[in-house]
């Protein structure tokens, strides 16, 4: 039977009538509100050239220069290296990236843990209560309290133990473990996860423990089975898939509260084990993912602003689809020949890779991975004014390779397609077990009135 998750207080009475209108006729899908966190900092334009440079180091580019200079050299060389070169995941965990969250369950009694929904990673990992560098308000999971918790290792663990994953600006380090992991009524008993016990200063705060990661086996760190294809591999779930709606802060509807300074809202619906209809209309465009399953890959067919096709040049156009990532990056040329075609359009001075655009410029943007051409709101594609007072604007597509190759058949995307994209579309990603030969999937279909189409 279908259950509501957590924080309906979250939602309007429309959207629980909907969803439980789903519950009396869909006995399989779980349906569950997500929230996502509006930060009180200010995002000027060095949020945003931080925030790619996460982005390109979780997919294997260089940072910026400028990005270097800002911030000099990472904190993360107490972590030592790698355990292993083969197998590791680079995440990305930034306030902005991470602003999509969910609650879930670990341990024998369950203890609750928020951890940020990430389609760009596979592992889990949340904070331990031996976390080092946690602020108060991060919820630590306790080992001692859970009695079906075991200490696991793998190949990636070092010789005192210790798992680290790395990423652009920081790392996380822990121990690998086993527990249970249940989101409301789907279990799996023996879940691989990672403890973590040292993370980069500032990595974490507020309710966030960790990340859910929802990608595919090979790219984890851990070399565990993701949550999600445990499920599918056990035949948990009737339909094997996961679907998202990202609501944009316009969407938001119900309660909020307050956490360290910062706003929590609603931030929409994941389901998992099928999709939820009353938060979209139409047909679902289903497109095979490319290669070995590793990211969700797809490639681009096309790009168009203005009502002009942009010239996506020579490169892959492989594209990861990441509800971790906020923006949405691409290779040089490609994305100088977009802002090309936009009039009075430039470079940002001292952000390499990104481009502004005159504020009072509407952009009328699409892109297509198969037959149709998905619309991206104005309002996503503008990130607000290069600078206070200033007339121009920061694009929200950015230069993620900095002129850098990507080989070919590298199995590496030359784009990252993130919530700048995924907030317009409601998004399906189907897998298949581990012993099928079938091919994973992504779809997208337009919102309904219901989710702000």
């Amino acid at each position: 039977m279908t259950r509501i998750f957590s924080s309906l207080s979250t939602f309007s009475l429309i959207q629980l009538l909907l969803i439980s209108t789903i519950s009396e006729v869909t006995a399989d899908p779980l349906h569950i509100p997500v929230n996502r966190r509006r930060n009180s900092a200010p995002r000027d334009v060095h949020y945003y050239a931080a925030a790619a440079d996460r982005i390109r180091a979780k997919y294997g580019f260089p940072a910026s220069g400028s990005s270097r200079k800002r911030h000099g050299a990472s904190n993360s060389a107490r972590f030592g290296k790698r355990a292993s070169s083969a197998g590791i995941s680079i995440l990305t965990f930034d306030d902005d990236d991470a602003s999509y969250f969910a609650t879930v369950s670990i341990g024998t009694p369950g203890q609750s843990m928020s951890v940020v929904l990430d389609t760009g990673s596979s592992d889990l990992w949340v904070t331990g209560s031996s976390c080092k560098n946690c602020d108060g308000q991060t919820p630590l999971f306790d080992s001692t309290k859970s009695s079906s918790f075991k200490s696991s290792s793998s190949s990636s663990s070092s010789n005192n133990g210790q798992t680290t994953i790395q990423y652009g600006s920081g790392a996380v380090a822990g121990t690998l473990a086993q527990d249970t992991v249940e989101f409301d009524g789907f279990t799996v008993q023996g879940q691989t996860f990672l403890l973590a016990d040292d993370l980069t200063d500032g990595l974490l705060d507020g309710p966030v423990s960790g990340i859910m990661g929802l990608a595919f086996q090979s790219i984890a760190s851990t070399e565990s089975t993701p949550f999600w294809q445990a499920l599918v591999n056990a035949g948990d779930l009737s339909i094997p898939e996961m679907s998202f709606w990202l609501a944009r802060e316009s969407n938001e509807t119900g309660s909020t509260t307050t956490v360290d300074g910062d706003t929590e809202v609603p931030g929409g619906v994941f389901t998992l084990g099928g999709s939820n209809t009353s938060l979209f209309s139409g047909d679902i465009e289903f497109l095979d993912t490319q290669g070995t399953p590793s990211f969700w890959l797809l490639n681009m067919n096309s790009l168009t602003v203005q009502s002009q096709s942009v010239s996506l040049g020579s490169s892959s156009q492989l594209s990861a689809i990441d509800t971790g990532t906020t923006l949405i990056g691409g290779p040089s040329d490609a994305v100088q020949n977009f802002y090309g075609s936009i009039a009075g359009s430039s470079t940002v001075q001292g952000e390499q890779g990104f481009f502004s655009f005159p504020c009072s410029t509407s952009l009328n943007t699409t892109i297509s991975f198969g037959g149709t051409a998905w619309p991206i709101s104005s309002a996503d594609m503008n990130l607000g004014q290069v600078s206070k007072g200033s007339s121009d604007c920061l694009g929200g597509i950015f230069d993620l390779s900095l002129g850098s190759n990507i080989p070919e058949n590298s199995g590496n995307p030359s784009w990252v397609v993130g919530d700048v994209f995924l907030k317009n579309v409601y998004t399906v990603f189907r897998g298949t077990a581990s012993s099928s030969s079938g091919t994973p999937a992504v779809g997208f279909a337009q919102l309904s009135t219901t989710a702000g189409g």
